[in-house]
């Protein structure tokens, strides 16, 4: 039986064309160890395309691939013609299972690009993205024609096409090589003036044997300092376009995934086909030797998964595993991954990548200059981690989600396994952002967190139980975006709750602070401030206090109600963290109280499985935890989801139980796009304008138009099944059930074309705006009186006048 693969492939270079209309002297292909490139056919033939195609498609098929992207490569791939990329282009899409999106994208170095390309590339929906160094000096160190000549002007006239409002959605970015030599603010400023979406900042390949230049007086970290310089512009600058290696330190710093593989731990999942239709691994190993990227596999003999189950592949996939004993021991290791698999390189010692990256000094100076610069909060603005960047890398690495899932997600929905999938990605998510805290803490082992650890060995159950709480990551949010005074004190709680549910004996240490022990998942209980041992006995827990006493029971336990269905919810009013969301939070709930929302929650899920049968299995699967809110100004329903805590709404419990569930579900909207946003890059980054929504007066950048479009997806329903259940129908309720779904149906339709108009969608973020769109069909066809359309205008505008 074949090898299971680890992780699938979702990346490919496809070969165009194997020669350069320029000579530039620090091109991997032709100038360093490799030479392969001299005996294979100058293009690609039509049936090694077609074979590709098949083996993509048939690799997203088998994997059930949401997306893949495909970068159309030489070589100049344009020298291939129109016709071939055309026949590219049109055989890579039709090849793809449904449900899979593909992201197509051209890397040129932009000599012959003109309008008649970017008009074929404006109708195949291919992104374009331009080498160029900077200025004309700084370009013309490297990137000229064989007889000398320069190409800085051909170049920016083809990014001036790219800017034209016509091409604009085209423009990917531009890609640097840096020469320390060149300056590094003239190269910047060259760069920013283009307005590209993004840019990427490349260190020269190089290996141990061929090291990179170093000019003497400029110090052992040359590269570093180039790229701090850098950075220090882009932040004064307030990040104008993407740079893949900065938000890629930035992530990985708060414990999420590089944008590269030159920098983090996650698995590669590239590949390579020349154009005589063998699989190579990625295009930088030719820097090594002659050779190194070589497989030994076509597209005609081996299917992808054959690929991705070689050695070479293998290696760049194995993490932490797979880097030497320096690179393991090192205290940035989670930023820098070990560095590009191929700068590990040395060839006289016969331990091959067994190395640290030829780089080393340089990549820890940068990682950790850019922590010290960085001033901003993990969350820029106490929203959501740093999604993945305009122009770069989907964030297609393995998770649980599938295309299917995706698609429900798009239509506002997501069932029961859909939900399922969006949890366990999240809890990983968790897992990361708190090992990434630990570790920056500098505190080496630590009781709670070697505590942790074997608890997740032998009793992983009541680990994830624990980590699984929407409060449990906030601690982790906050230590690593700067708030140092965000003790380890949470992650002491997070091991004693772990080990009361494990039952197996075991003690952790625990601060106690103002008067209170708190357990996540579990309650407080008061006690004197000092630090308290907690243990974790199959009867339950023991808790010895600083002054010597012992407590065996929760002063306040976590309360849970049991809605019809056997679903339960935890009414969250002890957990410190829970300040997450904008709105003040309740304190803890009397019993009269507990009472009412008990009855409100009970009553408010009835009504959802009445009035959103769509949305209710997910609710029920993924929403865990509602959090009372204190009430809002002049009795306004108040409410809220923080993109830290998944599982979790925030609401100040309404008058009456319809608003509560349509609260419920509205909130829930957030909670499954954040999460989302986790994993997909829905949307340029790079794209700073703002959009006016339909319901509010002010503009708002493109993610709160999003968010605000998705949540009124299940508003549009709610109401839209209500004037339906009021058919033939008179009286007020039916009255104002028709006019709110004539106002929301109309909010949301015009929402969803305003994004879908916006040209800021990634190919992924077009496939979910259609999804959207197609949900709402249905609810635009249901006819409806002129009256309650004349009270939608009327509201529309009395809406915004107010706001």
């Amino acid at each position: 039986m074949p090898t299971r693969i680890p992780h699938p492939l979702t990346q490919f270079v496809v070969k165009m064309h194997s020669r350069c209309d320029l000579a530039c002297d620090h091109c991997y292909v032709y100038e360093h160890a490799d030479t392969s490139w001299r005996a294979r056919p100058k293009v690609v033939a039509d049936e090694i395309l077609a074979k590709t195609a098949e083996r993509i498609g048939e690799h997203a098929a088998a994997h059930r691939l949401s997306a893949v992207r495909v970068v159309l490569h030489g070589g100049e791939p344009l020298l291939a013609g129109p016709d071939r990329l055309r026949r590219a282009a049109e055989t890579l899409r039709a090849a793809l299972p449904d449900g899979c999106a593909l992201d197509l994208r051209i890397h040129t170095n932009g000599v012959l690009l003109g309008r008649a390309f970017c008009d074929l590339f404006a109708e195949l929906g291919v992104k374009v993205g331009v080498s160029l160094d900077g200025d004309r000096a700084a370009n013309d160190r490297h990137r000229r024609f064989a007889d000398g000549r320069t190409s800085h002007p051909q170049v920016l006239r083809a990014v001036a096409l790219l800017r034209e409002p016509a091409y604009r959605h085209l423009y990917a970015g531009l890609l640097c090589t840096i020469d320390v030599e060149n300056d590094p603010v003239a190269v910047y400023r060259a760069l920013a003036e283009l307005e590209p979406p993004a840019v990427d900042f490349l260190l020269p390949h190089a290996t141990w044997d061929e090291p990179p230049k170093r000019p003497s007086g400029q110090g052992p970290t040359p590269y570093a300092q180039w790229l701090l310089a850098v950075h220090r512009l882009w932040e004064t600058d307030g990040r104008p376009f993407a740079v893949r290696t900065f938000e890629s330190v930035h992530r990985t710093l708060r414990g999420l995934s590089s944008l590269t593989e030159s920098l983090g731990l996650e698995p590669s999942d590239l590949a390579v086909v020349e154009t005589d239709g063998t699989f190579e691994q990625a295009d930088s190993l030719k820097t090594a030797y002659d050779g190194a990227p070589v497989t030994g596999l076509d597209v005609f003999r081996h299917s992808i998964d054959d690929l991705a189950r070689h050695p070479g592949i293998a290696a760049r996939q194995s993490g932490l595993a797979g880097l030497s004993a320096t690179c393991r021991a090192c205290p940035v290791v989670r930023s820098c991954g070990g560095g590009l698999y191929a700068h590990r390189y040395r060839g006289d010692d016969g331990a091959g990548f067994d190395h640290p990256s030829v780089y080393c000094g340089d990549l820890m100076t940068l990682i950790n200059g850019i922590s010290s610069d960085s001033s901003d909060s993990f969350d820029r603005g106490g929203t959501a981690p740093v999604p993945a960047q305009a122009g770069e890398r989907e964030p297609v690495r393995p998770h649980p989600l599938t295309a299917g899932h995706l698609d429900e997600f798009a239509r506002g929905y997501g069932g029961a396994e859909a939900l399922t999938a969006l949890g366990d990605a999240q809890l990983a998510l968790t897992r990361e952002m708190l090992a990434a805290a630990w570790d920056s803490s500098g505190r080496g082992r630590g009781d709670a967190w070697a505590l942790l650890a074997a608890l997740d060995v032998v009793a992983p159950a009541a680990v994830d139980a624990v980590l699984a709480h929407p409060y449990a990551r906030t601690w982790a949010a906050r230590r690593l975006g700067g708030d140092l005074g965000a003790g380890l004190g949470p992650l002491a709680s997070l091991a004693a709750a772990a080990a009361v549910r494990a039952g197996r004996g075991d003690s952790v240490a625990v601060p106690v602070r103002g008067g209170w022990l708190h357990l996540p998942t579990l309650g407080r209980l008061a006690l004197p401030d000092g630090e308290a041992v907690v243990t974790g006995l199959p009867e339950g827990l023991e808790v010895r206090a600083a002054d010597g006493t012992v407590r065996t029971e929760l002063d306040a336990p976590l309360r849970q109600v049991r809605l019809a269905g056997g679903w339960t919810v935890a009414l969250e009013d002890v957990d410190p963290l829970r300040d997450s969301h904008d709105h003040a939070v309740a304190g803890r709930l009397s019993e009269g109280e507990l009472a009412d929302w008990t009855g409100a929650l009970r009553e408010a899920w009835e009504l959802i499985g009445r009035d959103l049968p769509a949305y209710a299995e997910g609710i029920r699967t993924g929403l865990t935890t509602v959090t009372p809110l204190r009430p809002g100004p002049a009795g306004r329903d108040v409410s809220s989801a923080a993109r830290q805590a998944y599982g979790a709404v925030a609401i100040a419990r309404p008058a009456t139980a319809p608003t509560l569930a349509l609260l419920l579900a509205h909130e829930f909207q957030h909670v499954k796009l954040g999460a989302l946003l986790d994993l997909y890059d829905l949307y340029e980054r790079a794209d700073d304008r703002l959009y006016f929504a339909p319901w509010r007066p002010d503009p708002r950048p493109l993610e709160a138009l999003l968010q605000g479009t998705y949540a009124h997806l299940a508003v549009t329903e709610y109401w839209g099944t209500r004037t339906l259940a009021y058919d033939g129908l008179a009286g007020e309720p039916a009255e104002r059930a028709r006019a709110q779904f004539a106002l929301w149906r109309r909010y949301t339709a015009e929402a969803v074309e305003r994004l879908a108009e916006s040209q800021a969608l990634t190919v992924l973020g077009v496939r979910f705006a259609e999804g959207m769109r197609e949900s709402l069909v249905p609810w635009l066809a249901v006819p409806l009186p002129a009256a309650a359309e004349q009270e939608a205008e009327r509201a529309r505008a009395v809406r915004l006048a107010s706001a």
